[in-house]
């Protein structure tokens, strides 16, 4: 069985970086089909199945998937582990088999996984909690695979940049690390280092509470128009909290999505309309 997983993390590597739309470490849409963007899954497992159900990318050649945060959350074992990466694999199965069209993009809880790093959620540290439930399930080969997680995690892209000037990332630099944010991060190969503080990929996926100032001047620096973000905890939801952001959460039983048109451009004043309720998914 370890075997068998960690050969779905190698196959899960290969389509994040032989992804037809990746440049460096952005996904660029272009301007034709549709898109469905999904805040943190945190395993949530029935959010997840309605967010696939919902997307039915079987039936739409041109619909894409914005995947993010699926580990760290949801069901546990007999002794509290944490066993969210069992969604991790349900969802790189769903990347394999579309590998084109579903995108997974590295979130806060990724960075801690792939640095080791010690991680709270709901007063619990969620890299001991998940690591000790695969020590449990793997036994002997837990090593491995675990280290193969944190290698998928890796690969994954930061980004993604739509022709129709949206920008979908986990989260964006803070206020206080908006001007030594390094951009060129998006454009260069990926190291580790980048991942722990104070490294770019870092701060792009920790910041939180953005003033309108820094999402103006992040727009400008990144060529945008309008952010969809996750990360920061939504009881609704979803919120808009800028003049140019939506914040997405799928976590919960208010859990939403949004989708777009990609020929088609957006304000978040136009997207506020739209939020679709995850639990009104079949």
């Amino acid at each position: 069985m370890a075997q068998t997983t960690i050969d779905l993390l190698n196959q899960g590597i290969k389509a994040n970086q032989m992804d037809k739309f990746r440049r460096a470490n952005l996904v660029c849409l272009p301007a034709q089909g549709s898109l469905v963007v999904t805040g943190d899954i945190h395993g949530h497992r029935r959010n997840f199945e309605r967010i696939v159900a919902h997307a039915d990318l079987a039936h739409h050649e041109d619909r894409h998937v914005v995947l993010q945060e699926i580990i760290h959350g949801g069901p546990e074992d007999h002794a509290g582990g944490c066993l969210s990466y069992q969604l991790l694999f349900e969802a790189i199965r769903y990347k394999v088999e579309f590998p084109d069209r579903v995108h997974m993009i590295m979130g806060n809880h990724d960075t801690a996984c792939i640095n080791s790093s010690e991680v709270m959620k709901n007063g619990k540290e969620m890299n001991r909690a998940m690591c000790s439930a695969l020590d449990r399930e793997f036994a002997g080969a837990s090593t491995e695979v675990k280290l193969a997680i944190r290698q998928f995690l890796f690969s994954q892209p930061l980004a993604v940049r739509c022709e129709n000037r949206t920008w979908i990332s986990h989260s964006l630099p803070a206020d206080r690390f908006a001007d030594t944010f390094d951009p060129e991060i998006f454009d260069r190969e990926l190291q580790v280092g980048d991942c722990v503080r104070p490294g770019s990929a870092y701060l792009l996926t920790w910041g939180r509470r953005h003033s309108q100032e820094t999402l103006d001047k992040l727009a400008q620096r990144l060529d945008v128009d309008l952010f969809l973000l996750g990360h920061q905890a939504q009881p609704k939801g979803w919120r808009q909290a800028g003049d140019n952001l939506i914040i997405l959460a799928s976590d919960h039983n208010h859990g939403c999505l949004l989708e777009l048109d990609l020929a088609k451009t957006y304000t978040a004043d136009r997207l506020a309309e739209s939020p679709l309720h995850l639990a009104s998914v079949a």
